[in-house]
């Protein structure tokens, strides 16, 4: 009989594309992955990787294996959020993916009210790019994400997967007190086609938008420094360096030094919500981490 584990092991190799990194998704050694492989080929009777390089491949019986596995691996997932659970007692852990302002601003008081309920629940968290939440939720390595989408930098979710949005979230330019734009009361992306910025590194989508905002100028941001946290950003723009574009969400009381501006045409905003596969629609777990949340976010605009 086909092991659960094996077919695991083959789905996750056939995700990332190697032994050594499906084994630090599944929390295996590569040499663990490996003998689940051996056991599955053994209880098939037929290869299911092949050597290519120093990598792997999956040979033709071996894709139509890891399909048939995906296809029972979700099964299985709706079966144990179903049947086997308790509506009334969420109870087990909870893989949860955020971008890291939503941390702050979403995450930080689900966790506390998780912590203050008493529940059997248990949340590990992982910081990541909306992109990169959706690619863990939806291949399982991960049960929730909460993501951002830009007006100007729409975000992709596999059909397989659930999206329900929570709120929507502004971002201001933040400059300087002394700076000549901080008594405005908004600017335009042509008043700022000559100023010096801070943005979120390359390939984040914070990054993609704050450079469509002068596509249509025809011009690219002067960007002299580039970083994830947009608490740094913050303390760059009070120390007069730079300006930044920084949501709302999460975002701290800003420093005596430090003016926001809004942003308009277009108002740079993005909506925030939470992914989650269709499978675990009916978790027990998920039902009540998806209600928090949208308490918490309920509150008013952040």
């Amino acid at each position: 009989m086909i092991e659960i584990g094996s077919l695991r092991a083959l789905a996750a190799i056939e995700q990332h594309g190697s032994v050594v990194a499906a084994s630090e998704i599944m929390g295996f050694s590569p040499s663990a992955v490996s003998q689940q492989i051996k056991k599955l080929e053994k209880q098939t009777g037929f290869a299911v990787l092949e050597r290519r390089g120093r990598g792997v491949l999956l040979t033709e019986r071996g894709l139509t294996l890891a399909a048939y596995g995906r296809r029972i691996l979700s099964e299985l997932e709706d079966l144990e959020s179903t049947l086997l659970s308790d509506p009334a007692k969420p109870t087990g852990h909870l893989k949860l993916v955020s971008f890291s302002t939503a941390c702050r601003g979403l995450v930080g008081p689900l966790l506390g009210k998780l912590a203050s309920s008493g529940t059997d629940l248990d949340i590990s968290v992982l910081a990541e790019d909306p992109r990169e939440a959706v690619a863990r939720v939806a291949n399982g390595e991960a049960d929730l994400g909460i993501v951002h989408n830009w007006n100007s930098v729409p975000l992709v979710i596999p059909e397989h997967m659930r999206l329900e949005w929570l709120c929507e979230d502004i971002a201001d330019l933040l400059v300087h007190s002394s700076h000549p734009l901080a008594g405005r009361g908004r600017v335009e992306p042509a008043d700022l086609v000559d100023e010096q910025w801070i943005s979120t590194p390359h390939g984040a989508i914070c990054n993609e938008a704050l450079l469509r905002i002068f596509a249509d100028l025809g011009r690219v941001p002067d960007i002299r420094v580039y970083d994830p946290d947009f608490a740094t950003h913050i303390s760059l723009v009070e120390q007069g360096a730079v300006v930044a574009l920084v949501p709302r969400l999460g975002r701290p009381a800003l420093p005596p030094d430090v003016a926001f501006v809004p942003l308009v045409n277009p108002v740079q905003v993005r909506q925030v919500g939470m992914v989650y596969r269709r499978t675990m629609t009916a978790s027990p777990g998920i039902q009540h981490v998806a209600g928090l949340l949208r308490e918490i976010s309920g509150r008013g605009e952040p």
